[in-house]
């Protein structure tokens, strides 16, 4: 029988410096990890991925921070390489990264299209193509996408539209590697409290978001929090391993699908 806890596993995380992912680091090995690799994007970030390399450290886990632009494929086989050098094959690979634009239709550049499908769509298909290669048998991937997939609305064509092929990256993922037990799953968080979710709202906007979920009266914010969506990822890459192939959408009633 394959062990399926945390204990004594290496997980890797794409866009594990801060905010959600800064959380996932932190969780896994305050639940027994033996390693975890916290990847960051840019030199902007690295202060923030040594602070959760720190903090992971003192939870009693092995820890390093790599640094890959992974909208760029070798920067993502270089990422999964740098890792088992570092501290060996993961068993758990989570991928994190994302970018929001907020914008009609027919505003959106060219530029602007390219870089949302690079980062949103490109870096996760890629990730998961290295994680296929790298994660140990009996390992668990999860991809990041968003509760605007079950949502009709106007402005987020790029975004939401971006992140849609994720879904199906990754229910063809888990069907190419189900033959190894590794399960493959994408979260879908709702407009969650952090930097990530404000810089592209105006107040409006923000006080529609708070009000929408129909648990959003009984949220701090009214939006969805890092720490709510932690446990269920917790639950995907260890007890909940039979779930694969699947988009959950962790949001309190913001979206269904």
């Amino acid at each position: 029988m394959a062990d399926h806890s945390i204990r004594g596993k290496v997980a890797l995380i794409a866009g594990g410096a801060k905010n959600l992912g800064g959380l996932i680091a932190r969780d896994l090995a305050g639940h027994g990890a033996r390693a975890v690799v916290v990847h960051y994007n840019s030199e902007s970030s690295r202060a923030e991925a040594e602070t959760t390399v720190a903090a992971v450290r003192a939870l009693g886990a092995e820890a390093v921070a790599l640094q890959g632009d992974l909208t760029r494929a070798g920067a993502v086989e270089r990422l999964f390489a740098e890792a088992v050098d570092a501290v060996g094959r993961p068993d758990i690979a989570i991928n994190t990264v994302g970018k929001v634009l907020k914008k009609p239709l027919m505003e959106i550049s060219e530029a602007e299209y390219d870089e949302m499908a690079a980062v949103n769509g490109k870096s996760a298909f890629f990730f998961l193509k290295e994680a296929g290669r790298h994660v140990n048998d009996h390992g668990k991937i999860v991809t990041l996408v968003t509760s605007l997939l079950g949502a009709f609305t106007p402005f987020y064509s790029s975004y939401a539209g971006t992140k849609a092929p994720v879904e199906h990256f990754t229910r063809a993922a888990a069907k190419e590697f189900g033959a190894r037990g590794i399960s493959v799953t994408a979260v879908g968080p709702g407009p969650m409290d952090t930097p990530f979710f404000y810089g592209q709202e105006g107040a409006d906007a923000v006080a529609y978001h708070k009000s929408a979920a129909a648990l959003s009266p009984f949220s701090p914010s009214g939006l969805t929090h890092i720490e709510d969506v932690v446990p269920f990822i917790r639950h995907l890459v260890s007890d909940g391993w039979w779930i694969t192939g699947q988009t959950i959408l962790i949001n309190g009633g913001y979206t269904t699908k």
